[in-house]
């Protein structure tokens, strides 16, 4: 069965308002906890927590989708939640019971992306799409992204940082409408075998895998914690701040929907490669010479630190796990990168900020993108590749 238009429309609105969320919450959640006085390393701890809920949460919800062959209705439950738990913002007044909200929060909302990567590459596999449509899918997050990003800046410039509250729950509001209208086809029964995941997850090139995307991803929670309040420290206003975040999202667009092409040239690992050597390049940029044209330039690398990063990184992962083992092997790339690598990161990263300076958050980033190349260079050497 084909994903149908309605199907389609349903999760490019979706993704649009689910990262349109993420897109006020990434760059200017750091501000709003700075503007109610908490300190750097406690922006670090609290930002950690987009993170480090994504260590246990996204498996434990990819093991139950598995189990119950069901993920919309997964994704309705912790979607609903969300919404419920965000309203706690208008209470909440001390560090402790922020971090508290952050946890639990982000607990479900933590499965809304690899369920909904799941659903959608299930749906476009019944016709082997994925190469032709999931970047064109896809890039209706990133313009969602980079549209909250963009109006964020000068609704916050003007109305001031204190109502991104009112901004945020609007936004969740629509995610929970979205994710009870998904639709997928239906998921053909497959029992859960004892002991399928453990011997994928033994195989030497799936193990250098999953480091090269824990030490990238452990690179950009410098970007995801720091960045919007590194350019504030440098004198950007928050309408140029979110003009860099647009260019790096514009730029994200850009390579979800010519993603054809790229695949065309490059295989997987390689794309990967290269998004490791752009990370080294921006990173170094960022700490040592954030001039306003050098960093419009290193912002369009975002089009292969991230998106080329996360489109290859889906497609290696669909050759690893199928059927029984698809949501948990989704949920296990972003536990592993986004959860263990982005939590170790951000406090890392505060670390660094609060004893070693800011420049250095991110000179740190880009070593720990060598050390991600350094991995995936292993896994091109394992993998024997057979033309398609």
């Amino acid at each position: 069965m084909k994903l149908s238009f309605g199907g389609h429309y349903r999760f490019a609105t979706f993704f649009f308002f689910y990262y349109g969320f993420l897109g006020i919450v990434s760059p200017y959640l750091s501000l709003y906890f700075d503007h109610i006085g908490f300190t750097a390393i406690q922006i670090s701890l609290l930002m950690s927590m987009l993170q480090i809920t994504r260590i246990l949460g996204p498996f434990a919800w990819g093991w139950l989708a598995d189990f119950r062959q069901n993920r919309i209705e997964i994704m309705r439950l912790t979607s609903l939640m969300s919404l419920i738990l965000f309203l706690g913002i208008f209470w909440v007044n001390s560090f402790t019971y922020f971090l508290i909200w952050m946890f639990l929060l982000n607990t479900f909302s933590s499965s809304l992306t690899p369920l909904g990567e799941a659903a959608t590459l299930h749906a476009l596999n019944q016709d082997n799409q994925f190469v032709n449509r999931y970047g064109r899918l896809r890039l209706w997050g990133s313009i969602g992204f980079m549209l909250a990003v963009f109006l964020g800046g000068f609704w916050f410039e003007d109305q001031g940082i204190s109502t991104l509250p009112w901004v945020g729950l609007g936004l969740i509001t629509a995610v929970a409408i979205c994710a009870w209208c998904l639709w997928e086809p239906p998921i053909t029964t497959q029992p859960m075998e004892r002991g399928q995941l453990r011997q994928i997850m033994k195989k030497k090139e799936v193990i250098w895998f999953f480091s090269s995307a824990f030490w990238m991803i452990f690179a950009h929670a410098a970007l995801y914690v720091f960045f919007s309040l590194y350019l504030e420290k440098k004198g950007y206003g928050k309408q140029v701040i979110g003009f860099f975040w647009m260019i790096g999202v514009g730029a994200e667009v850009l390579f979800f929907y010519f993603q054809k092409w790229v695949y065309g040239k490059l295989r997987a690992e390689q794309i990967i490669s290269w998004a490791c050597g752009f990370g080294m390049i921006r990173f170094l940029i960022v700490a040592y010479l954030p001039e306003f044209w050098p960093l419009i330039i290193v912002q369009l690398l975002h089009a292969f630190t991230f998106a080329a990063h996360h489109s290859a990184s889906i497609q290696i992962l669909q050759k690893w796990f199928k059927g029984s083992t698809q949501a948990r092997g989704q949920a296990l790339y972003t536990t592993i990168s986004y959860g263990l690598g982005g939590s170790i990161g951000g406090v890392a990263a505060g670390w660094v900020w609060e004893h070693l300076g800011p420049e250095h958050v991110f000179a740190m980033a880009a070593g720990a993108c060598f050390i991600s190349l350094l991995s995936i260079q292993r896994v091109i050497k394992r993998v024997h590749y057979i033309p398609e």
